[in-house]
């Protein structure tokens, strides 16, 4: 019988809990420690708790990792782990721009240790029940939507939902967080996709709430409709196939905010992280590809602001997105809002691109 993997947990903010009960009830794998720079985190815990996670690593010496901190801390800590040796499991996104991510890939193949991205809706229960619905039938198209309220999740102080908005912290607001995973989703119903048209709507600062993206794949399309100032929570997937079916799935299960949905999704996680270091991969990670998709959302909302800027310009090949040099991959840049015929800096805030919406209610009407 195989020895559980021993794992450290880092991170303990608002998604941790959900990885400490998969953990609690996984027979194949079993918390070693925990850590958090927050000193007060890590201690009710019955295991080493650290505020550094390279100590974690040095003392604990885990089989791997469950990364869960701030998506601007990520390839610190995730670079740290594949160093020593130990394999990762880290959240959506994978990193804050593509160069770190690409960077992480290449270690993680170097250093001969798994690198596994975190896309918790692929082991939602009725996306499982849709693709057996699909099974043997091409699709054609997918809608997936994904509308919440941030203050919901993250608490109404003003400085909760900066954090989780923050273009620093993210690389951008609504795109950066809510789109890989719905990404993702488009991914695992179509396969490789592309973006061909991004509408997206800032508030006054310059971030993103609402976005309505539509992509390519090779036998069908899709369209991303991702919102923060959502009135409630709203989270599902339709796919219309060849045959002229169309399917639902609601991945909360009629029930926003449900636990019992996420604790499920998690637990899919684990189980898939663990074959994975065990070196069974049943689908690819999709963590650069989410990556891209992100930097290429932003671009191609770009390209349409510079146009109406300029109806005369000269716009780029096809959809846009291969004339760019990889020198926009830059974590600084990638993701960063720019006005037409002037960049925006971090500390840019200016005025807003769009108007921002004055409720959930006219984010439905909009892109429901």
């Amino acid at each position: 019988m195989r020895a559980p993997l021993r794992v450290g947990l880092i991170g303990l903010g608002t998604i941790s809990r959900f990885y400490l009960a998969a953990l609690r009830d996984s027979p194949a794998m079993e918390l070693a420690a925990v850590c958090d720079r927050d000193p007060q985190k890590p201690a009710p815990h019955p295991v080493p708790g650290y505020t550094d996670h390279r100590r974690l690593l040095r003392r604990t010496l885990p089989d791997a990792v469950v990364v869960t901190v701030p998506d601007d801390a990520r390839y610190q800590v995730c670079s740290d782990a594949l160093e020593q040796g130990a394999a990762v499991c880290v959240e959506k996104p994978l990193a804050l721009g593509i160069a770190q991510g690409i960077a992480l890939r290449k270690l993680a193949e170097h250093r001969d240790v798994p690198l596994f991205t975190a896309f918790h809706r692929r082991y939602n229960p009725a996306v499982a029940r849709l693709r057996a619905e699909c099974a043997g039938t091409p699709v054609r198209e997918v809608t997936v939507r994904h509308l919440e309220h941030v203050g919901e999740h993250v608490g109404e102080h003003a400085d909760a939902v900066g954090r989780h908005l923050g273009v620093r912290r993210r690389g951008g607001g609504c795109v950066a967080g809510g789109g890989p995973g719905a990404f993702d989703l488009v991914r695992l119903f179509l396969g490789p996709a592309e973006v061909t048209s991004a509408r997206i709507t800032r508030d006054a600062t310059g971030v993103d709430r609402r976005a309505d993206l539509r992509l390519r794949a090779e036998d069908g399309t899709a369209r991303i409709v991702l919102g923060r100032s959502f009135a409630g929570e709203h989270n599902d997937i339709e796919v219309r196939l060849a045959d002229g079916r169309t399917l639902h799935a609601d991945m909360l299960a009629g029930r926003p905010g449900s636990e019992h949905v996420l604790r499920q999704e998690y637990a899919g996680v684990l189980d898939a992280f663990e074959r994975c270091v065990r070196g069974v991969r049943e689908q690819p990670d999709g963590g650069l590809a989410a990556l891209r998709f992100v930097r290429d959302a932003y671009r191609m909302e770009r390209t349409v602001l510079e146009e109406a800027a300029d109806p005369g310009a000269p716009g780029p090949e096809g959809t846009g997105l291969e004339a760019a040099g990889e020198a926009a991959d830059d974590p600084a840049s990638a993701g960063r809002p720019q006005r037409p015929g002037r960049p925006r800096g971090p500390g840019d805030r200016g005025a807003p691109i769009v108007p921002a919406p004055r409720s959930g209610e006219e984010t439905h009407r909009e892109f429901g």
